[in-house]
């Protein structure tokens, strides 16, 4: 079985409450959670929160929209994945955060098989990135998620799921998907209330049309309209990450 595991949380450093934020009426983390279940390959789709009372509108959307929620440790964001992925014992997991909602199935199912045919431990599109911030996708065994889960211990690795797996594991057990053009300039995530603003202008654009537009849909939104790139393409990639990685030295340092 392959499983998906989209980890939210309400309390967001930069823009809290992002994931429950309305884009044409419907909260941001609904639309991201209607796109990927686009994929053909994903068998079960979960959202992993926290037990910390500002998630709890989170499950109470799920549970709504009879999406299946699992709510465990809030900062230490590797125990609350692997203790949500061992409840379904998965053979694979897909990681996807909630502050994608411009995700692409089509992508996620690319990147899955990728994964599947060259019998890989973990494969990701971002390790270097070549798709836009935002579409990033990773997916690894359940016996790659254990290892991780026993015996990662930096801030980095704990909050952020891979960084345990991407570092110890050798190179010919995983592997990265490449974009045909190198696209890691554009950013689709949600960080930043400039991220939501101009996430807000392609819904707006593209939706009310289709609603399952894609990467193609966008791009092409963009060579129309180029003065959109100006909203928030200019913060930078993964800052949240260099962040932790500060943690780090500082818990090596003990």
């Amino acid at each position: 079985m392959i499983l998906a595991i989209l980890q939210a949380r309400y309390s967001s450093t930069r823009l809290p409450g992002k994931v429950l934020r309305p884009i044409l009426g419907k909260p941001m983390l609904l639309h991201q959670i209607e796109r990927i279940k686009n994929s053909k390959r994903i068998d079960r789709l979960v959202v992993a929160t926290s037990t910390e009372g500002s998630d709890d509108d989170i499950e109470k959307m799920c549970l709504h929209s009879n999406i299946e929620v699992y709510r465990g440790n809030l900062d230490n964001v590797l125990d609350r994945f692997y203790q949500c992925a061992t409840q379904y014992d998965p053979e694979h997991v897909v990681r996807l955060t909630g502050d994608c909602p411009l995700t692409d199935s089509q992508v996620i199912d690319q990147v899955i098989d990728k994964h599947i045919i060259s019998k890989s431990s973990y494969t990701s599109n971002a390790i270097p990135p070549t798709y836009p911030d935002g579409l990033d996708v990773e997916i690894f065994k359940l016996s790659t998620l254990k290892e991780a889960w026993r015996f990662a211990k930096l801030p980095s690795e704990l909050e952020h799921v891979s960084p345990y797996i991407r570092k110890y594991l050798d190179s010919n057990q995983k592997h990265n998907l490449e974009c045909e053009i190198d696209l890691s300039a554009h950013r689709w995530t949600v960080d930043d209330p400039e991220d939501l603003r101009f996430v807000k202008k392609v819904y707006l654009e593209l939706y009310p049309m289709n609603q399952k537009f894609n990467t193609r849909d966008i791009l092409d939104l963009l060579e129309r309209k180029p003065h959109l790139k100006k909203i928030n393409y200019h913060i930078m990639r993964n800052e949240g990450l260099l962040k932790t990685y500060k943690k780090d030295n500082e818990f090596l340092k003990k």
